[in-house]
Formats: structure tokens, C-alpha cells, sequence
């Protein structure tokens, strides 16, 4: 067994088997020596889940714990062969006094040996008088401020260390909570195109094993033993018992939770497109929904159409609480010509026409003001049409076959082949971060926020511009500038036409 100074001093290259296989060979004693199990299923995840790419820059959240330890180990594993770049974050949050301070020092050690960079942030976590529980803020925290220094490295993914018992014992907290689909929906592989969970079909088991075979130590954290937490109960005392009754429990808490994100995710596309029509923004962040249409829904509906439009409205993304949705739809019911209803991120007023939502004032949260990495969108399925509220404009897409006569993209109409991107497209604003690659650059890729510089388009209509995506990536700045890696070619059979009705924001320059 290696221990970790020899795993650090040891010099290693990968190679691609005629199996498909990563195996790794010694520079000093050049023989082949296959992969760990574990990291051959990690890049099956990779691949199947679309997590990254070779070539990308993966910033990676560091807490010392078994779990981030390897997935840092793995992912410089495949440093070499898939040309990543890496960079960890370690946030310390003093809560544990010198057991705080030793983690941080493990972790400066761990990078240090694998040459890979590694930012420290003193997080501090209010102890008294916070809104949300002390786990769920230094949560929120934490992701902060790994977007901050993603944004800061240019980095394309945030990568962090949960692994499918993290995902049982989710599904398993929000079902005793009486949580719908979204909550039983856990944890997703890929959240917002920025953070990705590479263990997340990998068991603790798999983890230790891992460590114990490549010789890697790791830290203990105390918390996780005290039954204070409920997830530290679920983890120590009702998983060990589902484990024991049906042993592949675990993995049939996980299948569930895939099953009903994808019943919700449809759910939403489905609400969204219904809703479309009857519901318009303002530039304040308010919006209005037509009344009579809303209580034509039925009751899931009415729901989830209200989800919808506070998680865009939530500098979080989150939805307020079942209880309060209902409370809005009681007061939408009722007869009353005017009627309000206080809520903490805002107010909603009913007229005889409409729900209306005011939003706190700017700077108190509201998603359209303060822009974090969980921007709204909404689904574009071909063919469709939808209406952009940022600007009024009327984007529409269908499918035909590619004629080389046709007349070219512009900046009301562009031409996409229809066979090398997906058709689970969606429409949305921009994030910090963003990449394509402008049509005539000859490929080479740009960010969103410099290409905006160049046609000098101003910052507060920026999160207004829509954006037509597909899951292989931006297709489309509406009304500026298509990706060259989709444009039809000779070869092309089909394409997809996408039309806007109104030129931009701004002219600015093409």
C-alpha cells in the first residue's frame, strides 16, 4: 500500500486503454497499473452526467472530510489525461475551535503535496438570531463563496464531494418533512451548470475503500456524530436499519430521487409554457398574473405556478413554503375586490384582475436586482414560442429541413443544425461565467460578460438579454451574436430556425 508522501513524490501518467479504461503507469517503473475501481466510476458519472469536459477548470470545495479528499485525489488523477485545471477552496469556519484550525492545516498539506492551488476563506456564521438553521447558512455561505473565487479563476465547474448515501439521506429528510417532488428530488448531479457532485453514484463504502487502497488519510469531523442533527441520526441510526431490512435501500432512495426530478423538471416546463401568456414582469422585479386565468388552474397547477414565479423573485432560487403558497391561492380565491397579503420578500396585492408581487426594495434580495448563480429559465421545446418578459420580445423556434439557398442568420433569425445539438433547449439570462463562441472567431470561445463589453451593451440591460440554450451550450445572444459550433454546414440535413420579432436592447455593434 502507498502511503500519501509516496502517492505525492511518485510521478504518474495515464493512459487509454484498447478497453476504454484509464490506467496509470509509474514514471519510475513504467508499468501498467489499473485505476482504482472507484475512479473508473467516477468518470463513467462524468461522462454519463455531462459533469465537464477535458480541458476544463474545476474549482474544488475542500473540507478535509473522506469525501472531498478523494474527489480531490481522483479528479488529479485525471488531471494529466483530461488537461484539467484545478484549484481547491477550504472554508474555515472556527466553529470547532482548533479542530477547525487542524482541518485547514491538513488541507494547506494535502494541496501542497499535489501542487494544486488552494484558497482559504475564514467564513463566519452568525451563532444567534439567524433566519435559517447554523447547517443551512454556513451552507449558503459556502457556495458564495466558491462562485466568488470560480468567477475570480475564470473556472468552468464547481466541483464538491457528495456521494449517493449523502443523496438517501436527503430524499430520506425531506420525505419526513412532507416534501413534494423538488424535495424529493434531492440533490442534482449538476446544479445550474456551475457545481457538479462527481461521487454521486459512489457509496462512503467505495470512498473509504478508495483511500485506504491509495494510502490517503483524511480528517474526522465531531459534528458529524452528534445526534443534535437530525441527518446525523438519519445517517447513524435509520439508514444502518433500511440498510439491514432491504440492503439495497440506499440505492432505491437514490433511483427516486432521479425519477422525480424528472417528473418535476417536466412539471415546470409544462406549468411554464401555460403560464406564459398570462403572467408579465416589470422592470422592478414585480410581476403580475392574470387572475382569471390562475384560477382556471387546478390546484397542483396553481402551485407549482406560484413555485415558479417567487423562486425567480428569491436571491436563493428557493420557493417559500407550502404554507405560504396556499395562503396566496386562499387569498386569490376569495371575493374581495382588493385584498393584500405581507410576506418577507415582499407583498402581494389582488385585484378583481390580478395577483400582484411587489418585491422588497433593491438590494433586499430580489433575484432581478441582486443576481446570484441560480438564474430562471424556462423551457423552449421545438417547436414552441415564447414571450421573453426581460424585454417583451417574441422568440419562436421550429424545425425544417436545410435548404444551402436559405437566407443566412441575422439578427432576427438564425439557423442551427438540428442534429448536433439536443431539443431540450431553454431560454434564459445570462451568468457570470458564461462562454460561446461568436460566429466568426473561428471557434475560439469568449465570455459572455467581455462580449458584452465589446458591443457596449449597458450593465443593467445585460440580465435582461435572453439567451436560447441547449444542453451542449449557449446557441444564441438574441439579437447579437450566434455560436459559431452549431452553424449548419454542408452536411447538414436539418435545421432549427429560432426568430425574435424585435431587435435588442440596445444596437450596439453586431
Amino acid at each position: 500500500m502507498w502511503n500519501q508522501q509516496e502517492i505525492f513524490s511518485v510521478g504518474i501518467m495515464t493512459t487509454w486503454e484498447p478497453d476504454g479504461l484509464l490506467h496509470a503507469t509509474s514514471s519510475h517503473s513504467m508499468n501498467r497499473t489499473p485505476w482504482p475501481p472507484l475512479v473508473h466510476h467516477v468518470v463513467r458519472t462524468v461522462r454519463s452526467r455531462n459533469l465537464f469536459q477535458p480541458g476544463q477548470h474545476i474549482v474544488v470545495a475542500v473540507s478535509g472530510g473522506p469525501d472531498s479528499v478523494a474527489l480531490l485525489s481522483i479528479l488529479h488523477q485525471l488531471r494529466s489525461s483530461w488537461n484539467l485545471t484545478l484549484t481547491a477552496v477550504h472554508c474555515n469556519y472556527g466553529l470547532r475551535g482548533n479542530e477547525s484550525e487542524e482541518d485547514q492545516r491538513f488541507v494547506e498539506t494535502l494541496c501542497h503535496g499535489l501542487a494544486v492551488p488552494l484558497h482559504v476563506r475564514a467564513a463566519h456564521v452568525r451563532t444567534h438570531g439567524r433566519p435559517t438553521s447554523l447547517q443551512a447558512e454556513a451552507r449558503d455561505l459556502r457556495y458564495r463563496l466558491m462562485q466568488e473565487i470560480s468567477t475570480v479563476c475564470g473556472a468552468d465547474r464547481i466541483a464538491v464531494g457528495h456521494t449517493a448515501d449523502d443523496q438517501a439521506e436527503t430524499v430520506l429528510l425531506w420525505m419526513l418533512r412532507g416534501a413534494g417532488l423538488a424535495g424529493l428530488s434531492g440533490m442534482p448531479a449538476v446544479r445550474d451548470d456551475a457545481v457538479v457532485r462527481p461521487l454521486y453514484e459512489a457509496t462512503r463504502q467505495e470512498i473509504l475503500t478508495y483511500l485506504r487502497t491509495v494510502g490517503i488519510s483524511y480528517r474526522e469531523d465531531s459534528s458529524n456524530a452528534k445526534p443534535l442533527y437530525l441527518r446525523n441520526r438519519i445517517r447513524r441510526e435509520v439508514i444502518p436499519l433500511l440498510t439491514q431490512l432491504i440492503p439495497s435501500s440506499s440505492h432505491a432512495l437514490c433511483r427516486l430521487a432521479d425519477l422525480c426530478r424528472a417528473d418535476d423538471h417536466y412539471l415546470d416546463q409544462d406549468v411554464a409554457v401555460r403560464t406564459a401568456s398570462a403572467v408579465t414582469w416589470g422592470s422592478a422585479g414585480e410581476w403580475t398574473l392574470d387572475r382569471r386565468i390562475f384560477l382556471g388552474f387546478p390546484l397542483p397547477l396553481q402551485r407549482r405556478c406560484l413555485r415558479l414565479l417567487f423562486r425567480q423573485c428569491d436571491a436563493q432560487h428557493r420557493p417559500p413554503s407550502l404554507r405560504t403558497i396556499d395562503r396566496v391561492i386562499r387569498l386569490a380565491s376569495t371575493t374581495e375586490s382588493m385584498s393584500r397579503l405581507e410576506l418577507k420578500s415582499g407583498h402581494v396585492v389582488v385585484t378583481t384582475q390580478s395577483l400582484r408581487f411587489i418585491p422588497v426594495p433593491v438590494g433586499h434580495g430580489c433575484h432581478r436586482q441582486q443576481r446570484d448563480a441560480d438564474a430562471p429559465q424556462f423551457p423552449f421545446p421545438v417547436p414552441s414560442e415564447l414571450v421573453w418578459s426581460g424585454t417583451g420580445q417574441r422568440l419562436q423556434v421550429q424545425i425544417q429541413q436545410y435548404d444551402s439557398r436559405q437566407a443566412p442568420s441575422d439578427r432576427k433569425r438564425i439557423l442551427v443544425d438540428a442534429d448536433r445539438v439536443s431539443h431540450s433547449l431553454t431560454v434564459r439570462s445570462w451568468l457570470p461565467g458564461d462562454r460561446f463562441c461568436p460566429r466568426g472567431m473561428g471557434g475560439h470561445s469568449k465570455k459572455l460578460q467581455d462580449f458584452f463589453t465589446d458591443v457596449k451593451l449597458p450593465i443593467a440591460a445585460r440580465s435582461r438579454t435572453p439567451l436560447v440554450v441547449a444542453p451542449e451550450g449557449i446557441l444564441w445572444i438574441v439579437g447579437y451574436r450566434q455560436d459559431e459550433r452549431w452553424v449548419p454546414t454542408s452536411s447538414t440535413a436539418r435545421c432549427l430556425v429560432i426568430t425574435v420579432d424585435s431587435p435588442p436592447l440596445t444596437e450596439g455593434t453586431n
